[in-house]
């Protein structure tokens, strides 16, 4: 089906419980093992691409690779820029075709986050395009993004910031962290359910891979309604591709390692659509 936007997608998720699953992409093969993911499980997705991802190939090839791979799926499948970092990539994603849009301002004091958003918001919704928005910030390191800050989502203020921005979906902060984790992430539970009190739109976690399953679990019963993986995707596809060169040094052919590199992929992606339980809600 042609591609959709997240908007439907995560209000569905909200009323039923579950989350949808929000998978960053590098290439071809795995945009291909998302969709198909997604199709096997009947499962609504969300593909997602970072600024520097959109560096390395541009925009309208990840979009053409997302929209033709929709197109084969009959489950919902949207295309989300993840740490849109100016509202000049911003409205080029609007404008290539994404279907849902994330403009990151939370290394901004607050005042110049809320400016930001405000006016990607005002860009996007004439065109009924969704907008996310973190505030607090979940640190760690993911691309090019890298942030040393700790600051965690405050309740409060996280209602002012939904109010003064418009924004579809927020990310919060309650402990996570972008990249490989070092030591066991402490989630705050308590932090959530008191966001999840005040704020009524869609929560978004950032920074899942490497968290427990069962914590993820548990966020989604405290309102979380999209999981965003990127590092563990990128670790399953290398592990296919490192198998088959580690197995048989003389393979040449891209088409072999990189069928490994999918199918991984692939299997992590089902194993996720679990966890959120959206599986058999692609309908």
């Amino acid at each position: 089906m042609p591609l959709v936007t997240s908007k439907e997608m995560l209000l569905d998720a909200q009323k039923g419980n579950y989350a949808v699953g929000a998978f960053n992409v590098e290439n071809m093969e795995m945009v291909m093992a998302v969709v198909e993911a997604a199709q096997e499980m009947q499962s609504p997705v969300i593909l997602q691409t970072t600024p520097s991802t959109v560096k390395y190939a541009g925009l309208n090839l990840y979009y053409a690779n997302v929209k033709a791979a929709a197109e084969r799926a009959s489950v919902p499948v949207a295309l989300h820029l993840d740490h849109g970092d100016s509202f000049e990539l911003a409205v080029q994603a609007l404008r290539e075709g994404y279907t849902s849009i994330m403009i990151d301002g939370s290394h901004l004091p607050l005042g110049g986050n809320t400016k930001l958003v405000r006016r990607v918001v005002e860009a996007c919704h004439p065109c009924k395009v969704p907008v996310e928005a973190e505030l607090g910030c979940v640190g760690g390191k993911e691309d090019d993004l890298v942030n040393h800050c700790a600051g965690l989502t405050e309740p409060e203020q996280a209602v002012e910031f939904v109010q003064q921005t418009g924004i579809d979906f927020l990310a919060v902060a309650i402990g996570t962290a972008h990249g490989v984790y070092k030591g066991t992430p402490r989630i705050r539970l308590d932090l959530l359910s008191e966001i999840k009190k005040r704020v009524f739109i869609p929560l978004v976690l950032h920074g899942t891979s490497g968290v427990e399953d069962d914590v993820v679990r548990s966020c989604i019963q405290e309102g979380i309604c999209k999981v965003n993986y990127a590092t563990d995707l990128r670790i399953a596809f290398s592990d296919g591709v490192k198998r088959i060169l580690n197995e048989d040094k003389s393979v040449i052919d891209p088409k072999i390692y990189g069928k490994m590199g999918k199918e991984l992929v692939k299997r992590y992606v089902q194993d996720k659509i679990w966890v959120c339980k959206s599986s058999g809600r692609g309908f």
